[in-house]
């Protein structure tokens, strides 16, 4: 947040994230959804836990990560966040300066103490985004990361087709499917063979 109306923000649709939420509702899991605004609806059955900064972001997580055996951090966090907010509208300027500090590394952050749990997260990049993709997963002590792209031709908001990579600490796996349904269940299926693999290697 600048200040009280206004706020940086990017593309992200909030679609992905709630997809694999009601996927996985759809088969038993107890879900916990932690929402940034958009325009979709809270999904039904699902603890729906609305916030607004990263700082919310990261108190939520506080309450729910040790509860919970698995976090798919598809959220699309801002990496910077003003130094400075005001609580009053700042009024028209010529020039308008803003400081920016980087903000914390959520999923790096909960990834480190994650004992037990599965940890996956999500990374979009617009070059080189395979290598990129892959150097963050072993950076950020994840267990899996969906790799994705955006460029001139591909843009992944909204309700689009979808071509990522799911890679793990062995695999890269290309997928190109039809909605982001489709792929929230090829995701789910990915993921609890990740925590079966898992277990097992204990």
């Amino acid at each position: 947040m600048l200040d009280p109306v206004r706020f940086i923000a990017n593309l992200s649709t909030g679609e992905m994230g709630y997809a694999i939420a009601c996927e996985a509702r759809r088969r038993g899991f107890q879900v916990t959804l932690i929402s940034g605004p958009t325009a979709l609806l809270p999904p039904r059955g699902i603890r729906y836990v609305p916030i607004v900064t990263v700082a919310d972001l990261d108190r939520a997580l506080q309450k729910y990560f040790p509860k919970c055996d698995g976090l798919v951090m598809a959220a699309a966090v801002g990496d910077f966040i003003p130094v400075k907010q005001s609580i009053r509208k700042i009024s028209r300027q010529k020039t308008w300066r803003v400081l920016f500090r980087q903000s914390p590394d959520l999923v790096q952050k909960y990834a480190r103490k994650k004992g037990d749990r599965i940890v996956v997260g999500f990374a979009l990049e617009t070059g080189n985004w395979l290598s990129r993709s892959r150097e963050k997963l072993r950076k950020k002590y994840l267990d899996g990361i969906v790799a994705n792209y955006y460029s001139t031709r591909h843009n992944p908001f909204g309700k689009t087709q979808v071509h990522v990579a799911l890679m793990d600490r062995t695999k890269t796996r290309l997928f190109r499917l039809p909605s982001k349904p489709a792929f929230a269940r090829q995701m789910l299926n990915w993921v609890i063979a990740l925590a079966r693999a898992r277990k097992y290697n204990r």
